[in-house]
């Protein structure tokens, strides 16, 4: 557990699930409340009797209720259909309709984050990446066709499978308190995994987006047909350059990316036409590759060159200046 969250007075709000056996999804529901300050330092009581439901401040996964966000946050009614929006077929766990409700508030207070738009975006990244698969799970969803055939077992490494080998096993005569105790550990296990992932976005994928936008939005600064960005700090680009063309209506505007690799060297790249393939959408020109050094340096005409690789989408030199002019030859090269 967050050493933090142990050092909290103790809140007078009451978290209620169900006893006995559980599951990912109100496992990672209770630790989302937890982040919250409202739930912070709250107790947790897992039971099954409707006068301690409504006892309780908030009740998970248990109770045959969903009022829209106020207390109830069960799906297993006949009823239930919520899913996280209209673009998502999947219906909610508890899980999800704790993440629905409050997802962006969870985001803010974790990460510290002002900005609105900022906050949608990772609310809507960490359900797609990560929330939609425990609801899935949880709900019985198959994320393949029943007729393709494994190549292996994997179930055993997945995070809802983890968590049902952490309840008691049923022949050791198992109390209530076995159970509450297994819980405890099965929640911090996915709210670990959650945090983690939260965390990695809002630390490390966030400021790779504003690097590669801020990159893009300036691209008519490096040349004038606004086909080549220059990354003045190396991060993961690939994801974030298909989404900002999307959103901004210029997919495949770019032809070059320029970025300084590890050993301080720049690299130009070209761009794939989609992330999952090997095609790309202008190569390096066919008389560079394979190509080095100072023979490389005498066909461009460019100084210090390091290397095209044989195939054509990747090549280096020593300097910003250099691969910069190297993509601009190539851009004049297919003319």
């Amino acid at each position: 557990m967050d050493p933090k969250r142990q050092k909290l007075e103790p809140s007078t709000m009451k978290i209620c699930t169900h006893l006995g056996l559980f599951h990912a999804d109100e496992a990672l529901a209770v630790y989302m409340l937890k982040l919250l300050p409202k739930f912070q330092g709250s107790s947790l009581v897992r039971l099954r009797k409707p006068e301690d439901w409504d006892a309780s401040d908030i009740v998970v996964d248990v109770g045959g209720k969903y009022d829209k966000g106020t207390k109830w946050f069960d799906h297993h009614q006949r009823e239930f259909n919520e899913t996280f929006s209209l673009k998502y077929n999947t219906k909610l766990s508890s899980a999800g309709l704790i993440y629905k409700h409050f997802g962006k508030d969870i985001i803010q207070e974790t990460l510290k984050l002002e900005k609105p738009s900022t906050i949608d975006l990772l609310y809507q990244k960490v359900y797609k990446e990560f929330i939609e698969a425990v609801d899935a799970n949880d709900n019985g969803i198959n994320n393949y066709p029943g007729d393709v055939e494994k190549k292996f077992n994997d179930k055993n490494l997945a995070l809802p499978a983890i968590v049902s080998q952490l309840n008691p096993r049923w022949n050791t005569n198992p109390t209530d308190a076995d159970y509450d105790a297994a819980f405890e550990k099965a929640s911090d296990l996915m709210g670990t995994c959650f945090l983690n992932l939260l965390k990695g976005y809002g630390e490390s994928w966030l400021p790779a987006r504003d690097i590669v936008e801020a990159a893009f939005d300036s691209r008519y600064d490096v040349h004038p047909s606004g086909e080549i960005i220059v990354l003045e700090q190396f991060c993961p680009w690939k994801e974030h350059l298909y989404a900002i063309e999307k959103e901004k209506s210029a997919q495949g505007a770019i032809k070059f990316v320029l970025f300084a690799d590890s050993s301080t060297k720049w690299r130009i790249s070209t761009v794939s036409v989609t992330s999952t393939s090997f095609e790309f959408r202008f190569g390096l020109p066919e008389p560079w590759r394979g190509v080095r050094d100072e023979e490389l340096s005498k066909l461009t005409g460019v100084d210090g060159c390091i290397f095209v690789h044989a195939a054509g989408f990747i090549g280096g030199c020593e300097t910003k200046e250099g691969v910069l002019q190297l993509a601009k030859l190539a851009l004049e090269h297919k003319k």
